[in-house]
């Protein structure tokens, strides 16, 4: 009994020996071409991952981004290729997912919740059983309905420059309802699994067109063009937030600003020469609704450096709005700091008269001009823009949900509010630069518009501007409106004013 006992003890140890002989040369031997082997499930198991990604939904459920099956399971190809349902129409929000080059949009920003990832035990049970991996959808703030309008509208302009955008968000929270410009691009190119396709559509994307913009960037986020008398919401929030004595102020009835210091040139109300302007005059609640560009030179040389500047830079100016889109796709707006419009600065004093009423050295996108509009209409607090809604994991449970917040405190609510009224009469005096855009009365509106020149020192084209929010009383909708490169005969109230009636009624008719 001893003698079997004897054997079976040695032949386990053989075994034992064996075991540890090939585990050695499994693992050292061995190991390093099996970690890369192309047989290896690790290997393969990455690849297929990468490709499969959670979804993309608009506000009202409908599919933005989704990946499908190209190729069977466990294959060296592409397994899975991501799709865009609605084509170009979000591209520039949503973005694109490339085998071969970065992510864009919201791809790229919420990444990490669409690719496959290890989920975070919540319970007992998925302590001592982990959670396989899982990719998690989001859902955004945009709505369809409005973003097709936005993009019909742009489609609809009239003569060869059509390039433009249009942003409309809710002042209260920051939700962005639709965000378009032109150019755009089909994202579709940019998934091939193809690297030769994937190349031209890339090259082909970031290449400027006729009027100097790149559809793979976002015009109404990238671009800072000048904003013209839009500009005068902020000069005219700055008197009331910073200087409300000067709410009294009274500009004689003149064609032109003379006397400029540090200058010989005059400012001449929507016209180059003094023959050719219309006079306009009085406090800034008869010149505000009429546009008066000499009266506002003169309020902003009232106003000083330090309050022009600081009122700018409190709507965001000079720093880049905290929009979930990539590094690099949301651009700052500029507006010359209070040394730069000192005496000594470049521009120097002259520029505090240009400043106040949007030319030379100031510049925006369409996105920050929204801001400008939402914060007089949110009573002063500009709120964070954003397109994430939320965040639900493979059983639907909401994982992250966003949470509004303010980003700049831009004026007081009393400043705000006595900005309001001044708006609404834009459109409702007859003497309103927007007065003949035919806003329906119940829609109770409070816009500006605005027609840059740009080009110096000779005026090539102007930029068409209109900003603003409904209902006054209870703004819903914030939004702004640009299209540049538009002959020196139209106006903001005639090019942007229809964009605008239109997207609001969209938005608001019941």
């Amino acid at each position: 009994m001893s003698r079997r006992i004897r054997w079976l003890g040695l032949v386990l140890i053989v075994c034992f020996a064996l075991v540890v002989v090939q585990l050695v040369n499994i693992q050292v031997s061995k190991g390093p071409s099996l970690a890369q082997s192309g047989s290896n499930p690790v290997n393969r198991v990455p690849n297929y991952l990468e490709e499969d990604r959670g979804n993309v939904y608009a506000a009202d459920g409908t599919l933005l981004a989704t990946s499908v099956r190209i190729a069977p399971s466990g294959s060296h190809s592409y397994q899975f290729k991501r799709v865009y349902p609605t084509g170009a129409l979000f591209s520039q929000i949503v973005g694109t997912y490339s085998p071969f080059y970065r992510s864009t949009g919201v791809e790229a920003t919420y990444g990490s919740y669409l690719e496959r990832h290890e989920r975070s035990a919540e319970t007992l049970s998925q302590l001592l059983s982990p959670p396989g991996a899982t990719t998690d959808d989001i859902t955004l703030t945009v709505v369809p309905a409005l973003q097709r309008a936005a993009v019909d509208a742009l489609n609809g302009l009239p003569g060869p420059n059509r390039d433009g955008a249009i942003v409309m968000v809710d002042p209260r929270t920051g939700a962005v309802l639709a965000m378009a410009s032109s150019p755009s691009y089909d994202p579709t190119p940019l998934t091939a699994p193809s690297y030769g396709e994937e190349r031209a559509a890339w090259n082909a994307y970031h290449a400027q067109d006729a009027e100097g913009y790149a559809p793979i960037y976002p015009l109404a986020t990238y671009n800072a063009i000048p904003p013209g008398s839009t500009a005068k919401v902020v000069t005219t929030a700055a008197i009331f937030n910073l200087d409300p004595v000067l709410a009294s102020y009274d500009f004689p009835v003149t064609r032109c600003l003379t006397n400029i210091p540090d200058t010989n040139q005059q400012i001449c109300n929507d016209a180059d020469t003094a023959a050719a302007a219309t006079p306009c005059g009085g406090t800034i609640a008869a010149m505000l609704p009429e546009s008066c560009d000499p009266g506002y030179a003169k309020l902003g040389l009232l106003l000083g450096a330090d309050h022009l500047a600081r009122q700018a830079e409190l709507f965001g100016f000079n720093a880049v709005p905290p929009l979930d889109l990539p590094a690099g796709y949301v651009q700052p707006s500029r507006y010359p700091n209070a040394r730069q419009l000192s005496p000594g600065g470049d521009p120097g004093v002259p520029g505090q008269a240009y400043s106040a009423f949007g030319q030379q050295d100031v510049a925006t996108t369409a996105l920050e001009n929204v801001l400008v509009a939402a914060g007089i209409a949110n009573g002063g607090a500009v709120m964070a823009p954003h397109f994430l809604a939320k965040v639900t994991d493979a059983q639907g449970q909401v994982v992250k949900r966003y949470r509004p917040h303010v980003w700049r405190q831009a004026t007081s609510g009393a400043a705000a509010a006595n900005v309001i009224p001044l708006m609404e009469a834009v459109a409702t005096s007859p003497s309103g630069t927007a007065s003949g855009v035919g806003f329906p009365p119940a829609l109770h509106v409070a816009v500006k518009t605005g027609t840059a020149q740009v080009g110096y020192p000779s005026i090539t084209s102007v930029a068409d501007w209109m900003i603003g929010f409904a209902p006054a009383t209870n703004p819903r909708v914030a939004i702004a409106v640009v299209v540049p490169s538009q002959p020196l005969s139209t106006a903001g109230a005639t090019i942007a004013g229809p964009i605008v009636k239109t997207m609001l009624l969209a938005a608001l008719a019941p």
